[in-house]
């Protein structure tokens, strides 16, 4: 490919995120528009107020399957150059802010997007699946003894690029992976005031739709 055609990967990989798991898996299983119930985010937490698990599950899968979809995409196309030289790479990181930003402001569905974490997690296992476990392990760590999804988000968040740099050094992708990263902390700007006030609600509780004012959601 020649850099004119590269460079269409960017605009290609903001469309792929811009189709919202959310919402088209709630279409085909003929639920609710998740932007009027819960929350209004459209993520699979959210989903999952429906009280159906499997379109929770395939809404979350979705969310990260096109983060990684999209980076490996761009991958096979630039090939081995995309990790190694400065010009792909730098595309590379626009494929990553790209799909990122898709997924938060969808074209498709009105710019009314999710918060990112399940697309930013598939964008790490498309970069190098080492760093995708690492942060996912935090994620998990976090949020199994803290209780609390959106502080596991924002610890993963920190965490993504400090991983990568440990592993990389200091590359072109650890200032996308930062601007994800800024990206996601600022979508739970909400949260982090929950959790600053002791109103955060903790995962597995039981709080009805209508005290849920706040965005929780991912």
């Amino acid at each position: 490919m020649n850099f004119s055609l590269d460079l269409l990967l960017i605009p290609a990989a903001y469309l792929i995120g811009s189709i919202s798991f959310a919402v088209v898996v709630s279409k085909c299983m003929r639920l609710p528009d998740p932007h009027s119930y819960g929350s209004g985010n459209p993520g699979a937490t959210n989903v999952l107020r429906t009280g159906n698990k499997l379109a929770a599950v395939l809404t979350l899968i979705g969310d990260a399957l096109k983060g990684y979809f999209a980076v490996m995409l761009a991958r096979a196309l630039l090939g081995d150059a995309a990790l190694t030289s400065t010009l792909n790479s730098w595309l590379l990181c626009g494929v990553v802010v790209a799909v990122f930003l898709g997924h938060l402001f969808p074209i498709f569905h009105g710019f009314k997007g999710g918060k990112g974490v399940a697309t930013a997690c598939g964008i790490l296992f498309g970069i190098n699946w080492i760093l995708g476990l690492a942060t996912l392990s935090t994620w998990i760590i976090v949020a199994t003894f803290m209780r609390y999804s959106s502080l596991a988000a924002l610890a993963a968040a920190v965490f993504g690029p400090v991983y990568f740099i440990f592993l990389f050094g200091f590359h072109p992708m650890a200032l996308a992976l930062a601007v994800v990263s800024a990206l996601l902390i600022w979508r739970h700007r909400n949260n982090i005031t929950n959790l600053l006030n002791g109103t955060e609600s903790r995962i597995g509780s039981k709080k009805k739709a209508q005290a849920e004012h706040s965005t929780k959601g991912h």
